[in-house]
């Protein structure tokens, strides 16, 4: 018996999404004998594009039934059921998801109709459901709702066990949900470690730290490692004795704990950040004309930079935010190479600094503004965020421009004292890698962080 389903979810983190409908429709092998096909409201916000996916809004959720509601008919309907789904993977996952939010342990058998299809059909262009059947002549209606794309999997279903001649691939395919492989030493570890934001230290059996990580919720992230099958989560499986940890409530003061500690101990199992963590920077030049020119080149130690960025991909996107932002000539950016003028001048949205139309001081206003925003040279600063416990607040100090140390704090009357504030603070190294996880913290979480001027 199989009950072949497909889901629609709200979109969002891993394992944080909610269904929004759901279609079940029970399969003997030759019929339909049971369907089940409802709306649910996930109690959740749905992602925009997903809303233009599906055509689902929290409008029409209103008033359906929520998942608890529907639980036991979808209980009933799959019961002594091998699931089937196309990318069964993703729908079981949601499932199991939604049941363990109620404390039910939900475990099916399962199919997936893409690896079917691969070894059935193979050689197709694509095996997507929505390519497939078109091109096997299956008709789909209401793509990406949950009835229709139930339904167009149940007629690609019918057609593969029909291909099946010796049913061999349909029994080998059956999956059934492996056991947790965590050993029970691994497991014990698991159950002492905080859900909170912080830095982690695996050790080995001698007490040495062969690991310092960083997380948002260091008690998901160990778990992680203990199941993961690279080779470095493979290691620290065969390694690990013991791990401790140290919250920090701001993700800004972990990275730079893990940035630091991991520069300090050397741990045998840390790559990345023994080198350096950023690979691009923003420079300036004035070119013949007085106008500043600003541009990304590769991060070097010799020049002097504005900010500094993570990959070439993160650096073009600021470069196009801040065009669009300051009105700044894609020309003199180095966005757009030309020996006249740029686009945007053609389609009148540059006031023309690349044909000496804009004047020099007009333009270099809005760049100096630009610099000074992204660049904490002789800046004095504390950037305030969350802290450990509900009324403790996080504080990064930069001072004349250079990263003095972190700390915490809980009396208002400490943060406008400098005197007493920097006698809080651990001192820090004032490296290059600091300095680039502060200011791309400062520009992913602007909004929310208060900083305040000394």
């Amino acid at each position: 018996m199989y009950a072949i389903l497909d889901i629609e979810t709200t979109g969002g983190k891993f394992n944080e999404e909610g269904i929004t409908e759901i279609a079940i429709y029970k399969y003997d092998g030759h019929e339909i004998v049971d369907q089940f096909i409802s709306l649910i409201n996930p109690e959740r916000e749905i992602q925009p594009f997903v809303v233009n996916l599906t055509g689902i809004n929290s409008k029409m959720l209103r008033n359906a039934p929520k998942f608890y509601e529907v639980a036991k008919r979808i209980v009933e309907i799959t019961d002594d059921c091998i699931i089937v789904a196309h990318n069964s993977s993703f729908d079981y996952r949601i499932l199991k998801t939604e049941f363990k939010r109620l404390g039910f342990p939900f475990k099916r058998q399962t199919l997936c109709t893409v690896e079917l299809s691969k070894q059935l059909i193979p050689d197709m262009p694509s095996y997507s459901l929505g390519k497939l059947t078109r091109s096997l002549g299956i008709a789909i209606s209401d793509r990406h709702r949950a009835d229709g794309d139930a339904t167009a999997t149940v007629k690609l279903f019918k057609m593969l066990l029909n291909k099946d001649l010796k049913k061999q691939i349909i029994k080998q395919s059956v999956k059934t949900e492996q056991k947790s492989k965590i050993a029970s030493n691994l497991r014990a570890i698991i159950e002492e470690l905080p859900t909170e934001t912080g830095v982690y230290y695996i050790h080995n059996e001698i007490g040495e730290i062969i690991y310092i990580g960083k997380s948002n919720n260091i008690k998901k992230r160990i778990t992680q490692h203990f199941t993961g099958t690279n080779s470095k989560s493979k290691k620290i499986q065969t390694l690990v004795h013991s791990v401790t940890y140290e919250r920090t409530g701001s993700e800004l003061v972990a990275l730079l704990k893990e940035s630091e500690e991991i520069k300090k101990n050397k741990p045998i199992l840390n790559r990345a950040l023994r080198k350096t963590i950023f690979t691009h920077a923003l420079y300036q030049f004035k070119d013949t004309n007085g106008y500043i020119n600003l541009r990304i080149d590769k991060a070097t130690r010799e020049e002097r930079s504005i900010t500094t960025f993570s990959n070439r991909q993160s650096a073009k996107s600021f470069m196009q935010n801040i065009s669009e932002q300051y009105e700044l000539c894609e020309k003199l950016l180095g966005l757009y190479k030309t020996n006249t003028s740029c686009f945007k001048y053609e389609v009148k949205e540059c006031h023309g600094a690349c044909v000496l139309e804009e004047p020099v001081d007009s333009y270099n206003t809005k760049v100096n503004a630009l610099v000074e925003l992204h660049s904490y040279e002789n800046k004095n600063m504390l950037i305030i965020d969350r802290g450990r416990y509900i009324d403790e607040k996080s504080v990064v100090v930069v001072e004349d421009g250079v990263f003095k140390g972190l700390g915490f704090f809980d009396l208002n009357h400490q943060i406008n004292n400098k005197d007493v504030l920097l006698s809080l603070i651990t001192p820090m190294t004032n490296n290059r890698d600091n300095q680039h996880i502060i200011q791309s913290y400062v520009r992913r979480y602007k909004k929310r962080l208060k900083i305040i001027s000394f």
